[in-house]
């Protein structure tokens, strides 16, 4: 029995002293690392390759911690990565854009992008089997923010629809983004544009239908995409190489595994979603060719961005795409 006992006790010394390593050497290993401040512009399963990214670690082996927080809003993300509180920002280029033009000498400028078609979804109040984007003509649409590339981008879909966005139809941009699913299931407006997987949800919930792809529709644009301070970049050059070695590693990933495995990869990141309604949602993004397969912005892309926001009369001078993208860190990216 002593022996037993003895037995017994040397196990469970083992064992403490294990986790006791293993915890102490995750800590170590946590104060080596250098932390970033990522601003997101909100939480959806369209960012994919950047969750994937932090699920696999690919930021731990480039030597960052990665400090994940929600703006819910591309102007809140950039006032807080113009106001220090972010090192880095994560949403529409059009952020650095309006910075630029407000002459500031510390602008913002892109490294990194990560989204190429808008990820947003047009959900309706009644099951349009047969939608048509002329469908809404006379109706009332949320579209987000004005000013911002959700609401840019509809208006570029209804204008090549034949639309007259400001005559034909009514779009709510009282309502703020994080509000725009509660408004519509409480009975505001006819549409609604929706990220994934709110916009599933919103269906399964049966409050609304999804009758309609927005980035489908648009084509290819600079949706989203990680910005910083200039004088951040000259300073931390080394960092932001790695956090783009780390987004690329994130963008092949998901390029090269199934909508389950994605799924499976990043629920963790979407805990009140169900695997089957997560897979069937990267799906859907994967039909659309939403990622960019690497992180350059392409100065076509950038352009066509533009003359969106020139359409929507939200510019009114063009900025140089050499002053705004870096693409330096994402050549070199690809290069290892």
């Amino acid at each position: 029995m002593k022996k037993i006992i003895i037995a017994v006790i040397i196990c469970v010394l083992i064992i403490v002293v294990s986790v006791t390593s293993i915890v102490l050497s995750k800590r170590q290993n946590d104060n080596t690392l250098k932390t970033i401040r990522v601003n997101e512009v909100t939480r959806s399963v369209f960012y994919a390759p950047q969750y994937v990214a932090i699920a696999n670690g690919y930021f731990e082996e480039e030597g960052l911690k990665i400090e994940l927080t929600t703006g819910q809003g591309a102007d809140k993300v950039m006032t807080a990565v113009v106001a220090g509180q972010s090192d880095i920002g994560f949403a529409g280029p059009e952020a650095s854009i309006y910075v630029y033009n407000e002459g500031k000498e510390d602008y913002c400028q892109v490294f990194a992008q990560l989204t190429k078609k808008d990820g947003s979804f047009l959900v309706s109040r009644t099951n349009d089997t047969e939608f048509k984007w002329t469908d809404l003509k006379g109706k009332t649409v949320i579209p987000g923010r004005k000013g911002g590339v959700p609401y840019m981008t509809l208006e570029y879909v209804l204008k090549k629809n034949g639309l007259n966005p400001s005559k034909d139809l009514t779009l709510d941009d009282s309502i703020k983004f994080d509000l725009m699913a509660g408004a519509f299931s409480g009975g505001t407006a006819d549409y609604v544009t929706l990220f994934e997987p709110t916009a599933s949800m919103t269906e399964n919930a049966g409050k609304g239908y999804v009758v309609a792809s927005v980035g489908e529709a648009a084509g290819e644009i600079p949706y989203t995409a990680y910005f910083a301070k200039k004088s951040y970049i000259e300073q931390n050059s080394d960092t932001i190489q790695k956090f783009t070695n780390a987004i690329y590693k994130g963008q092949e990933w998901v390029k090269e595994h199934s909508s389950r495995e994605i799924a499976e990869k990043i629920q963790s990141f979407f805990p009140d979603t169900d695997i089957e309604l997560l897979s069937s949602v990267l799906q859907s993004y994967i039909d659309i060719d939403a990622w960019n397969s690497d992180p350059i912005l392409k100065q076509e892309s950038f352009d066509r961005l533009q003359t969106v926001m020139e359409e929507a009369g939200e510019l009114s001078k063009k900025a140089p795409y050499e002053e705004i993208v870096n693409n330096h860190y994402a050549e070199e990216a690809m290069k290892k």
